[in-house]
């Protein structure tokens, strides 16, 4: 009896400890604990007293600390344990992704192990290593400059990463500019054989989709896509018609959420925000219809042996390069722009076509709309430019302007993304660099419309590098930049690295490869566009 007791007694004295380790902390003492941490007390010898909200979000109290209307601390507490497992200020309180989360884009990319070796490949691949000084060489470092800033926006520290992303913007920019004034300039000369190049650009490209069906999510960019794709098709509008956990998701043009119908009919959405398989199958199409047309593409401008290995050399600039990667394994709609844009090159020469194409481009994300007067003033029989063009916009817009109509459109799309705030540019990080910003958009618009006539006469390279230069010029002005929409101007820059004359080679106008004397590039009249 007395030994039955005590076992009783011990048992009853070893449950205990693990009944109240196991007991969540309530609201109350969230905001208690919460109060104590350094972030938070900072905030209140700034601010005063600040009110505050507790919410159970994803397992664990959200605990928000206002002045006035303005959130401005947030603690994240462990109800289990009472500890505080992330506190923030600033612009991280309200933006989530500034906060440095690991995997939230481009997911195992991201990791040392596979951005270094990708970044070194790049370099190995494309590198003249017989002249490393040539400014081609600086080209592709510049390329990866962008690494620097993504290294510290890993780190949460936006306020180091957001000026950093100017420096390769900002030389990319005068660099395509440059190539597509001048013309002739070096261009890319890869020292492997073009067979290794493809080979090398057909298993990395396999190895990026393998890890995107394997290891990868669907940021709100693509879930928004894969939800207007799903309102079209039940015959619903989209603008003004999104889930609550992606109310802005309808900011892009109806062609973005149309390329999804597809893949969308295929994989249908659930109703929630899950494994999304039609946003990964239309960012792998997106991707790979990419890298086929940059090899058709090269093939297109130079005819023979050198055209092969511009086609191995655009392909393996594609598939190494890692901000590719990137958008592909953020399972975004970026490289849609791309795979547009990419068609608009490969169809240069055909008017119809090409004022098809570009409205296509002008209406999934607005940025290309600054390449549509030098696409329509490029070659002979620009009124068909003008008519496909118009035609294809009335055809996209038709239904958006009756349901829920133009305004509601506007206010949706470019009015939204025209008026929001941003940390993740210097005009949102410092408001009183708005008349400067506003200058430079105009800069930008006045530069759209010279290049459209200057140079008079341009080659296929020359317009993929003044179009890669407009598009840059943009995203310098933008409030909102990421490093996802590297991929809208990368394959016109790539096209213009690879396909530019160089003085080493000369170019001879024919339309018979076998007229090209030894070391010769031979460019036929119809790749001249």
């Amino acid at each position: 009896m007395l030994k039955a007791g005590l076992f009783g007694l011990l048992a009853l004295a070893l449950l205990l400890p693990t009944s109240a380790s196991a007991r969540e902390l309530g609201p109350d003492e969230a905001v208690r604990i919460a109060r104590h941490d350094p972030s938070v007390v900072k905030e209140w010898r700034e601010n005063g007293r600040l009110s505050h909200s507790a919410e159970k979000v994803e397992g664990h109290w959200e605990v928000g600390w206002f002045a006035g209307d303005e959130e401005v601390a947030l603690a994240l507490v462990d109800p289990l344990t009472g500890r505080v497992l992330e506190s923030w200020t600033g612009y991280q309180v309200a933006w989530k992704m500034a906060r440095g989360y690991s995997g939230a884009f481009g997911h195992r990319l991201n990791a040392p192990y596979v951005f270094l070796p990708i970044c070194v490949l790049f370099l190995i691949g494309l590198l003249d290593w017989r002249r490393l000084w040539r400014v081609a060489n600086l080209d592709l470092l510049a390329l990866l400059g962008f690494g620097v800033s993504h290294f510290f926006f890993y780190r949460a520290e936006i306020g180091v990463s957001v000026p950093l992303q100017y420096v390769p913007l900002a030389y990319l920019f005068g660099r395509s500019l440059w190539i597509g004034t001048r013309g002739g300039s070096e261009g890319l000369r890869p020292v492997w054989r073009s067979s290794w190049l493809l080979v090398a650009a057909l298993f990395l490209v396999g190895l990026r989709v393998g890890l995107d069906m394997a290891d990868s999510g669907v940021i709100d960019v693509g879930y928004a896509s894969e939800v207007g794709a799903s309102r079209i098709a039940h015959g619903e509008p989209v603008y003004a018609n999104f889930p609550e956990d992606v109310s802005q998701g309808d900011t892009y043009g109806p062609v973005n959420y149309l390329a999804y119908v597809p893949f969308e009919r295929i994989w249908p959405w659930s109703g929630s925000w899950n494994d999304l398989p039609a946003a990964h199958g239309a960012a792998v199409f997106f991707d790979l219809a990419t890298f086929v047309l940059l090899i058709l593409l090269g093939r297109r401008i130079r005819p023979g042996p050198s055209g092969n290995r511009l086609a191995a050399t655009l392909a393996f600039g594609w598939a190494a390069y890692p901000y590719t990667a990137f958008a592909l394994l953020s399972n975004s709609n970026d490289t849609l722009v791309a795979l547009l844009l990419a068609a608009a090159l490969m169809l240069l020469a055909r008017p119809v076509a090409r004022g098809a194409i570009a409205a296509l481009a002008t209406f999934s994300k607005f940025a290309p709309a600054v390449l549509v007067p030098m696409l329509a003033a490029y070659g002979p029989k620009r009124w068909r430019f003008v008519f496909a063009f118009a035609v294809t916009t009335v055809a996209v817009m038709a239904w958006p302007a009756v349901d829920p109509g133009l305004h509601t459109f506007y206010e949706r799309t470019i009015a939204y993304q025209a008026g929001r705030d941003s940390p993740f540019s210097v005009w949102g990080q410092v408001p009183s660099l708005e008349p400067l910003r506003i200058a430079l958009l105009a800069a930008v618009a006045a530069l759209s419309l010279i290049l459209a006539f200057r140079p008079r006469e341009k080659q296929l390279f020359q317009v993929a590098a003044l179009g890669a230069a407009l598009l840059i010029g943009v995203q310098l002005t933008m409030h909102h930049w990421f490093y996802l929409y590297i991929v809208w101007f990368y394959p016109l820059l790539l096209v213009a690295f690879a396909a530019v004359e160089t003085e080493e080679l000369p170019v001879v106008v024919s339309s018979d490869p076998r007229e090209a004397a030894p070391g010769k590039v031979v460019l036929s009249r119809r790749s001249r566009l």
